[in-house]
C-alpha cells in the first residue's frame, strides 16, 4: 500500500492489515514533503522571526527564543522530556497501526518533517521493529505527546522496541537492521509528537473489532432466542422497515437468518410475547451497529487530517499555531462508542438472567437437578459485575478538563483516556458474550429432539469441541476461559465489515 493522499478508508486499512503487506510512500508524497521542508528551511534562514515550537520554546515556554544552532537539540529534547508515558503496554498490532497513521498525517506536506523520517515510520511497520508505547499520558490537547514520544523515541536510537519478538533498546534494532538514528531538524520533533495517532490508532482498532463482533454477537443472541423458545415475528422486515434505522434492519435480517430451518423457532408458541431482552434486539444491537458507523466516519476523517502544530503552509506563506492536535471531535466519539460496547454487553446479560430463571419449560439455573447442583448459577453474577464494570466505564470522558502547561493548556479533551478505557470495555463485551454462548447451548439441549437451525446447530458442534456439557457442578471458572477463548478465535476470523452473509 502506498502512503499518498487518497482517502484511507478504515475498511481499506483494515484489510490491508490483515493481509500483513508493506507500506511505501508514493512519489507524490514525497513532492509535498519536500517542498513543505524546503519552504521552511528558507524562511528560517531569510528571517529571525519566532515561530512557535521551531525556535521557541514548548507550551507556556512559548516566548522563549531558541538559538539557530540549537533547533536539532530542541527537538531531542523535545522527544527525550516528553516521553512520561506509564501504566500498560499498548498492544503491538495497535502501535502498528499508530507507525502508519503518523506518516499518513505528515506525508500530506503541511508538518515540515523531512521524507527520511517518514519513511523510517513506514520502516518500521514493514520490518516489525514495534516501539514500546504506554497506555497512561496522554490528555488528547496537544495532540497524544506521551505516546507519540514513546512511539518516536526509537526513530533516535532511545527507548525500547520489540524486534523479532522480543523487548530490547530501540538501538540494538537499529544496529542489526543495518540503521543509523536519525537526527531530527527543526519542527520535526513537534511534528512527531502533536497529533492524534494515538487516540486514532484505538479507535480505528475499535471499529474493526466492534463491526465483527456486532455479527458474532447477534448470531449468539440468535442461539439464545431458540434456546429460550422465543418468536421469531418481531424479527419481520415489514416492522423494521417501517422505522428504517440501517442497524436495526441488518440485525434483524441477521437473526432470521442465523434461525432460518429452526425447528424450534418454527414450534407453535404457547406465549403471545417475549421479553425485551429478545424481542428488541433489532433496536438495541442496530442503534449500537449505528454507532459505530459514526464513529467510523468520525475517524476516517481524522486519519486522513493533519493533525500536528504549528501547520505549513507553503503555496500561502503562511505558518500557523491553531489547535487541530486537540482530540474533542474523537473524545466526543469514543464517549458515544463506549455506550454501543455498554449495550451490546448489557443486553447479552438480560438473556443469560432469563436462560437460568427456570422459564419455559427449562431448569433452574440450567442443570437437571438443580438444589444439589448450582448449575448455571453464579455465571450470572459474573456477567452482572462485568455488565456493570462496563456501565461505569462509559461515563463520559469528553466533559473532563484539567490545566496542564502552566495554564497555556487550560482545556483537553481527555480523548486518550476516553480510547484506552474501550479497550478494557471491549474484553469485557468478549467475556459477556462468552458467558451467553456457555449459557445458550446449555439451554438448547434442553430443547432436544428439536433441532435449532442448521447455522446454529454448527456453532453449538463446534463449541462442544471446546466446552462440554455439564451434567453437575464443575468449577466454571475453566469453561467461561475456555468459552472466552472460543468466542475470541471465532470473532476475530471474521471479515471487516460483515454484515449479512
Amino acid at each position: 500500500m502506498e502512503i499518498n493522499h487518497n482517502w484511507l478508508k478504515i475498511a481499506e486499512l483494515s484489510r490491508f492489515i490483515e493481509d500483513k503487506g508493506e507500506v511505501s510512500l508514493s512519489e507524490t508524497a514525497k513532492e509535498k514533503i519536500n517542498r513543505c521542508r524546503t519552504y521552511l528551511d528558507q524562511k528560517l534562514a531569510q528571517s529571525s522571526q519566532p515561530i512557535y515550537g521551531i525556535n521557541t520554546g514548548f507550551g507556556s515556554l512559548c516566548n522563549t527564543k531558541i538559538d539557530s544552532n540549537q533547533l536539532e537539540q530542541l527537538q531531542e529534547n523535545l522527544v527525550m522530556s516528553h516521553a512520561c508515558g506509564t501504566g500498560e503496554e499498548l498492544p503491538s498490532e495497535i502501535v502498528k497501526i499508530m507507525l502508519l497513521l503518523k506518516a499518513k498525517g505528515l506525508a500530506q506536506g503541511y508538518s515540515a518533517a523531512k521524507v527520511e523520517t517518514v519513511e523510517r515510520l513506514l520502516t518500521f511497520y514493514n520490518k516489525d521493529i514495534i516501539p514500546v508505547v504506554y497506555m497512561q499520558g496522554s490528555l488528547g490537547a496537544s495532540g497524544d505527546l506521551a505516546p507519540l514520544a514513546h512511539l518516536s523515541l526509537p526513530l533516535l536510537g532511545k527507548g525500547e522496541v520489540y524486534y523479532k519478538g522480543t523487548k530490547m533498546p530501540a538501538l540494538e534494532a537499529l544496529q542489526t537492521e543495518g540503521l543509523e538514528p536519525l537526527k531530527l531538524s527543526s519542527k520535526e520533533g513537534l511534528a512527531l509528537l502533536n497529533g492524534t495517532q494515538f487516540m486514532s490508532s484505538i479507535g480505528v482498532w475499535m471499529i474493526i473489532q466492534m463491526r465483527k463482533m456486532a455479527f458474532f454477537s447477534e448470531k449468539v443472541a440468535a442461539m439464545s432466542l431458540d434456546a429460550f423458545d422465543g418468536r421469531i415475528e418481531p424479527f419481520d422486515a415489514l416492522i423494521h422497515k417501517v422505522r428504517p434505522h440501517n442497524g436495526q434492519y441488518i440485525t434483524a435480517m441477521n437473526i432470521r437468518r442465523f434461525l432460518s430451518g429452526s425447528e424450534i423457532v418454527n414450534q407453535p408458541k404457547k406465549h403471545v410475547q417475549d421479553p425485551y431482552s429478545f424481542r428488541c434486539i433489532p433496536q438495541v444491537v442496530g442503534a449500537c451497529r449505528d454507532a459505530v458507523d459514526y464513529v467510523e466516519k468520525v475517524l476516517e476523517t481524522e486519519i486522513n487530517s493533519v493533525t500536528d502544530n504549528p501547520t505549513v503552509f507553503p503555496d500561502e506563506d503562511k505558518i500557523i499555531s491553531g489547535g487541530n492536535f486537540h482530540g474533542q471531535p474523537l473524545a466526543m466519539a469514543f464517549d458515544y462508542l463506549a455506550l454501543a460496547v455498554a449495550e451490546m454487553g448489557n443486553i447479552a446479560e438480560r438473556r443469560v438472567y432469563k436462560l437460568i430463571s427456570g422459564q419455559r419449560e427449562l431448569p433452574p439455573f440450567l442443570v437437571a437437578h438443580p438444589g444439589l447442583n448450582s448449575g448455571f448459577m453464579i455465571p450470572q453474577y459474573t456477567a452482572a459485575s462485568i455488565v456493570s464494570q462496563n456501565k461505569q466505564l462509559a461515563t463520559p470522558c469528553s466533559v473532563d478538563t484539567i490545566d496542564s502547561s502552566n495554564g497555556q493548556e487550560d482545556h483537553v479533551s481527555m480523548g486518550a483516556n476516553a480510547a484506552t478505557r474501550l479497550l478494557r470495555m471491549f474484553d469485557n463485551l468478549k467475556r459477556l458474550v462468552a458467558i451467553e454462548l456457555l449459557n445458550a447451548a446449555q439451554a438448547l439441549e434442553f430443547r432436544k429432539p428439536l433441532q435449532s437451525s442448521q447455522e446454529i446447530e454448527k456453532l453449538k458442534a463446534d463449541f462442544r469441541k471446546e466446552v462440554p456439557y455439564v451434567e453437575n457442578d464443575v468449577e466454571m471458572h475453566h469453561l467461561i476461559q475456555k468459552s472466552i477463548r472460543f468466542v475470541e478465535n471465532e470473532y476475530s476470523q471474521m471479515p471487516y465489515g460483515i454484515e449479512v452473509e
